[in-house]
């Protein structure tokens, strides 16, 4: 007699749910959309590399006229996609979600949930709660529920991070909408801050970009207004840590003290961000940016003289309500005379809520646009020159994983030189080929407004060093794609994101 054993029935197990974060604006948007996405594969979801999510988060930004536009057209588009993928859920957050609250759900009712900037947090929990109630979740709070970087994190790159030292901003200027969207400032202790820093060092990182809303106002919600020259010695101190950088700075409340703990902290690099919005004494003053032009020149002459190849860049309003030629030539003269590296250039948005929508005389596109491109056209020959400068010098560049337009065609390379400057390089016949993270160094062969070109003679000219944080990067591919990592490297424990400066944003 034979005994039949049924085999033993094996349950399928569910597919996890997709995600995408999509991210609009600033900065801090980017790095809070490290969180969502820290939070969500938190919850059991995994980010969609294919096909449509099914779960889709728009991160949203406030500052610009056509935020909203951008996210309605965004949003209808996805409203078909989600007649056809029962299930799919849509969540928006951010500024934009924290400033329209319900008109959001009036203009786009396919939308499940919808988060402010002060309850990153909640996003699981709303859209579980919004899938069992079967109808849509609002919730916007006040003031912050818990501080973004206690939040489970995603990282883009293992070789640099953000790390926010704030959150917030004590300012009131009148042509921004930011500090009544995420708050008074609200400062980190600092060993949290030092801690979460020697964390993405333990994890592969060589680079670390302080943020915050007013980065160099650190410090005054603990009284200790010499706080953020004391952190930035302090990341000096941390080994493995070879490259550190922040942004954005406040010239009202940009000290001495900070340019000595720049100039004296080896691994504080060479560049500085440092917003202008006008070269007008009077437009300044409408805009309630509490310190005027010459004050401004007196800053980057201080840090040129201590610090003599720093890079700085800068943001520039053009068109703000009142401004005459005058203005705009004042503007121009202190662009000349600054010689920015860099800028973010951008047309006066007219904001609901605040002052400066409410102010008169309102200048005509026509008027703005042409002022816009002869600034364009001032700030691409000042930036031209500037890196025309670079010919012929040995520059350190931290290899990244972003690659330029036109690499294919070309065969380069891309990287970051110590002061941020973007530099596309070739690796010599023979030489070996470098990771994202590790460090080559190159001689620049050719200049552009917006970019370096180092094309080594032979492999005498270009020196490799392989580092932790390119190890890292071997870790991470292991890990994502099965395969055995680089002999001897470590898997990265945790993804870092990779701070970009770039010269003009769309």
């Amino acid at each position: 007699m034979s005994l039949t054993v049924p085999a033993p029935t094996i349950e399928k197990q569910p597919e996890a749910r997709t995600y995408q974060v999509r991210t609009f604006g600033c900065q801090m948007n980017v790095h809070d959309s490290e969180r969502l996405a820290g939070l969500l594969e938190a919850a059991g979801m995994v980010e969609a590399e294919a096909g449509q999510a099914d779960v889709v988060v728009f991160n949203t930004c406030a500052v610009r006229e056509n935020a909203d536009n951008k996210l309605y057209g965004n949003l209808g588009q996805l409203a078909p996609v989600k007649e056809r993928h029962p299930g799919m859920q849509i969540a928006v957050g951010g500024c934009l979600a924290q400033k329209d609250r319900e008109t959001i759900l009036k203009k786009a009712p396919w939308v499940d949930v919808v988060f402010g900037t002060h309850n990153v947090g909640s996003l699981p929990a709303l859209l579980e709660r919004a899938r069992h109630n079967n109808e849509a979740q609002l919730e916007i709070l006040e003031s912050l529920d818990v501080f973004p970087s206690t939040l489970p994190t995603k990282r883009d790159a293992v070789y640099s991070g953000w790390v926010s030292i704030s959150v917030g901003c004590n300012n009131t200027c009148t042509f921004c909408i930011v500090p009544s969207l995420r708050g008074k400032e609200r400062d980190r202790r600092p060993g949290e801050i030092l801690a979460e820093v020697q964390a993405l060092v333990d994890d592969g990182a060589i680079e670390v970009t302080l943020l915050g809303q007013n980065v160099n106002s650190y410090g005054v919600e603990f009284g200790d207004r010499g706080a953020f020259a004391k952190l930035l010695r302090a990341c000096g101190s941390i080994e493995g840590l070879e490259r550190v950088r922040f942004t954005s700075p406040h010239p009202a409340a940009f000290t001495d003290d900070v340019i000595d703990a720049m100039a004296e902290t080896p691994n504080a690099m060479p560049q500085l961000h440092m917003p202008l919005q006008s070269g007008s004494d009077k437009v300044l003053k409408d805009m309630r940016r509490s310190y005027r032009s010459k004050k401004f020149l007196g800053i980057l002459d201080k840090v040129r003289e201590r610090i003599p190849h720093a890079a700085i860049s800068t943001d520039i309003i053009v068109g703000f309500p009142g401004e005459t030629e005058e203005d705009f030539q004042a503007t121009l003269a202190v662009v000349e005379q600054a010689r920015f590296a860099s800028a973010f250039t951008f047309q006066y948005s007219k904001r609901p809520g605040t002052p400066a929508a409410e102010l008169p005389d309102q200048l005509p596109k026509s008027v703005v646009q042409e002022r816009y491109e002869r600034l364009i056209a001032l700030q691409d020959r000042i930036a031209a020159e500037e890196n025309a400068k670079q010919l012929g010098s040995r520059v350190e560049v931290m290899v990244t994983a972003q690659q330029g337009r036109k690499a294919g065609e070309t065969h380069r390379l891309s990287g970051r030189a110590r002061d941020q400057r973007l530099v596309h390089f070739s690796v010599p016949d023979g030489a070996p080929a470098p990771r994202p993270g590790d460090l080559v160094t190159v001689t620049i062969t050719e200049a552009a407004a917006f970019h370096l070109i180092a094309d080594p003679a032979s492999a005498s000219d270009y020196q490799l060093r392989r580092s932790r944080a390119g190890d890292a990067w071997d870790g991470s591919q292991a890990d994502s794609c099965g395969v055995p990592a680089t002999p001897g490297s470590k898997p990265a424990q945790v993804s870092l994101g990779m701070p970009a400066l770039p010269v003009r944003p769309a």
